[in-house]
């Protein structure tokens, strides 16, 4: 068997010289079928190194390079430096996040990371935790909220009880629906409420729709802000929801998985989560816009001692030894994967000075996209931008206009040029174009856009 130290050099090398770094190529594009067979999947040769290492080589050569300024295809892009070397020491202790004596460190690291989150966010006497991600987040936040609605039902169930709803925007996240589908909600007591011109959730209209809930004998228990919605980049109103709550009694949290980031910059912070401080609850990704190595999310509450009575059960007579340092105690998971190193490398590296820059900045590059879209021939604005999101598409003569996008991205994707993503805004498929690559600049952005409309000329004319 090969030494721990050898296999680090093995893929030292590997990396050096492989040509999907070396060569700056976005991607190796192979249909699927194609690299199936490649891939060769089904070879059994036990113990050989050689043949991990071709495995390895091969998911190098046919992966997207993520950190190339063309992958505009999520959220996300290539991973900060600092959390690199973060998650391949996370892998090498391989240890489990849910104890203080499994892991000391990471921790303290957690604890003290969450404390910087909640001074930043303005919650003074709140508590948190990182997560898989902000899909668990809105369903832990969602369970809080029901248990605290509810008193009983932690240890009764939702049997004869009095029927929950919750209200979110009607472009808010899927994770929602699948939230209310696990928590035996039901997926048809979310009610989803028209938007604004501006995508925000009508406010007015929810009212009335909470109103009518309860006349009818519902309990509203739930709403969701939804901070930065996935298509458009709509904010809700924070401040109109807050009146709302006073008013209903209901929870309040903010899914700021992608629009979160606002709260890095004064500027920003203050433009879009204007009384972030009243919500009860609120999580965001580090691993978007900030660029930590995925995955890296965290939950805040606006309240003390909720998760541990929520999510803690069952015999922990086992492995739970200090319940002010145990992690696991207030996570829904038994085991806790550790992300909080790479999170703290990241935070110490850039500060939130760096990671306020690095918003404004992406920021910015959205309204310098919608300017060279609206100055363009060939390109038009579906929306107008609201935000960090700039959705647009590609003025072609063909009379299934959805149809043609779809065949310029396949044919940019395919001739490895560049992967974008699509979506549809009221029935129009648009290019999503979300910046949150470190090495993207104006040069490189009007470099892909201009690649864009060179290629939709061509098949325009076809």
């Amino acid at each position: 068997m090969m030494q721990n130290q050898d296999v680090l050099q093995k893929i030292t090398q590997v990396l050096a010289t492989s040509n999907f770094k070396k060569s700056n190529q976005l991607i190796n594009y192979q249909t699927i079928n194609k690299l199936e067979k490649t891939l060769n999947l089904n070879k059994q040769n036990p113990q050989c190194w050689d043949e991990i290492f071709t495995w390895v080589e091969q998911y190098l050569e046919y992966s997207p390079n993520t950190s190339h300024p063309n992958f505009a295809n999520r959220m996300w892009s290539g991973a900060n430096q600092p959390s690199i070397v973060g998650e391949i020491v996370t892998a090498l202790s391989n240890t489990s996040n849910c104890t203080f004596e499994s892991a000391p460190v990471a921790t303290l690291m957690e604890r003290y990371m969450i404390k910087q989150m909640l001074d930043i966010v303005g919650f003074k006497n709140g508590e948190g935790q990182m997560t898989t991600g902000s899909s668990n987040a809105n369903m832990i936040a969602m369970m809080v909220a029901r248990n605290q609605a509810l008193r009983k039902v932690k240890k009764q169930g939702l049997f004869n009880q009095k029927y929950l709803f919750a209200f979110v925007n009607e472009d808010a996240h899927y994770s929602l629906d699948k939230a209310s589908n696990i928590l035996g909600i039901g997926t048809n007591h979310l009610i989803k409420v028209s938007t604004l011109e501006d995508g925000s959730i009508n406010t007015i209209l929810l009212n009335e729709k909470i109103k009518q809930i309860k006349q009818q004998g519902g309990l509203v228990f739930f709403v969701c802000a939804t901070l930065g919605t996935t298509v458009r980049g709509a904010y809700d109103n924070i401040e109109a929801l807050t009146m709302l709550k006073k008013q209903h009694n209901f929870w309040l949290h903010g899914d700021g998985a992608w629009g979160g980031v606002a709260i890095m910059s004064l500027k920003l912070k203050k433009k879009f989560l204007t009384s972030i401080e009243s919500l009860d609850s609120f999580t965001m990704d580090f691993h978007k816009m900030l660029g930590s190595n995925l995955m890296c999310n965290f939950l805040l509450l606006n309240h003390k001692h909720l998760l541990s009575c929520t999510c803690a059960d069952g015999d922990g007579s086992y492995i739970f030894r200090d319940n002010e340092a145990d992690l696991g105690i207030a996570s829904l998971q038994c085991g806790r994967r550790v992300d909080s190193l790479k999170w703290f490398l990241d935070w110490k590296f850039y500060t939130r000075k760096g990671f306020s820059d690095r918003v404004e900045n992406y920021y910015q590059l959205a309204k310098f996209a919608e300017d060279f879209i609206n100055a363009s021939v060939d390109l038009e604005m579906v929306l107008k931008r609201t935000s960090f999101n700039v959705c647009f598409r590609f003025k072609s003569s063909h009379s299934n206009k959805n149809n043609f996008n779809q065949c310029l991205r396949d044919s940019l994707y395919q001739g490895q040029q560049a992967l974008l993503a699509l979506a549809y805004v009221e029935k129009k498929l648009v290019f999503r174009l979300l910046i949150s690559n470190i090495n993207m600049n104006k040069v490189k952005l009007v470099s892909l856009l201009n690649r864009l409309v060179k290629r939709g000329r061509t098949l325009n004319n076809v």
